[in-house]
């Protein structure tokens, strides 16, 4: 299951300094001018869970696989992106397709740093990219909209759907308002939203890069778009991409001492990382044993044979059924034979539905 977060904003707001961070790499060329991302750069960062070692120790596993998202760092995007200025039109199909948008906002002051509008106000700079998104989704569905009305009214079930959906989305965008408030009223409503690509039908996590000194506490800028985030549902986190930068590199002693100078209990990589995979729905469940511990990535609502599925195919196809340990048991008893004991090894057919942090053993037949 590949699940892609893309990481956007303005120009010089420390987009690609967050994605080498993320990734520690030096793949995103840092620099101080717009455009200096022109193709956009994956990497895959392993979702940070203290619950992996946990059960790797008490399984006796010689190696831990955590669960992993992607992130695409994409070039800056300007005002008029959606008529094509700048990279307008290759910066909007980048985000199409992505499942999560991560909007990196400029919260600090910095005279030796460019800002495209010669001032630092994160809020503005997150309405110039929201209106670009707005404005291609609004054009998409003026057109596509008064389509699928026609051919509705000739009986066309699948026309009928889009009309009802897809008009509500259009009402919305010309509120102003993005396409994720749309409500869908059925599956089927659902299923043809969600082809539509919209790209303000999205989930946004918000990133306040804020100066290294600020990092701990924030500031009055990130304040604002905490404000933000909260009215529109979404989320928000406070990173210095400065310091994510400099931790790249350090072993894990040196990183904790790093951060307990800056008062600082984690990365915000790890922050950053763990809200996006929250964005997303997901969660994760692990398998155990002598070679290995794994962390996998499932979409939350998703049933045991999915689950399986996510380890191999022949395994969702043949599912027969799922050992399943939850976590706190597995942990607390001591693992698998215990918890087996202790009658905490549940045996969960077809329609079990997979919980965060279960630890489970898949039986299959192909």
């Amino acid at each position: 299951m590949g699940f892609r977060c893309g990481i956007v904003g303005l120009p010089n707001v420390g987009k690609s300094t967050l994605f080498n961070a993320l990734t520690e790499t030096q793949a995103a060329q840092a620099a101080n001018y717009p455009f200096c991302t022109i193709e956009p750069n994956v990497g895959q960062v392993g979702v940070p869970d203290e619950r992996l070692d946990k059960i790797a120790g008490i399984a006796g596993s010689a190696k831990t696989i955590p669960t992993q998202l992607a992130f695409v760092d994409i070039a800056g995007l300007v005002k008029g992106a959606s008529k094509g200025e700048g990279l307008g039109n290759q910066f909007l199909g980048n985000i199409r397709e992505v499942d999560a948008i991560v909007h990196v906002l400029r919260c600090f002051e910095d005279d030796d740093i460019q800002h495209v509008a010669n001032k630092v106000d994160p809020l503005a700079d997150a309405e110039v990219v929201e209106t670009e998104l707005l404005m291609a989704d609004l054009e998409s569905l003026e057109k596509r909209v008064p389509a699928a009305e026609k051919r509705a009214k000739t009986g066309d079930k699948e026309m009928k759907i889009a009309a009802s959906v897809l008009g509500q989305a259009l009402e919305l965008l010309r509120e102003g308002k993005p396409a994720r408030l749309t409500e869908p009223k059925d599956e089927e409503e659902a299923r043809v939203f969600g082809q539509a690509q919209l790209l303000t039908a999205k989930p946004v996590l918000y990133v306040c890069n804020v100066a290294e000194d600020e990092a701990a506490t924030g500031n009055a800028m990130a304040e604002k778009v905490f404000a933000k985030a909260e009215a529109e549902g979404a989320q928000a986190v406070v990173v210095s991409a400065a310091i994510e930068a400099e931790l790249v590199g350090m072993n894990g002693e040196e990183r904790a001492e790093y951060l307990a100078e800056l008062g600082l209990e984690e990365t915000g990589l790890a922050r950053v990382i763990r809200a996006g995979y929250q964005l997303l729905g997901l969660q994760t469940f692990f398998t155990a044993g002598p070679k290995e511990t794994r962390a996998w990535t499932v979409a939350k609502g998703a049933k045991a044979p999915q689950a399986a599925g996510e380890i191999h195919t022949d395994f969702e196809r043949g599912f027969i059924r799922a050992e399943t340990i939850a976590y706190d048991d597995y942990v607390t008893l001591g693992g698998e034979s215990a918890a087996r004991e202790a009658g905490k090894l549940r045996q969960e057919g077809k329609e079990y539905i997979v919980n965060d942090g279960d630890v489970m053993l898949f039986k299959f037949n192909v």
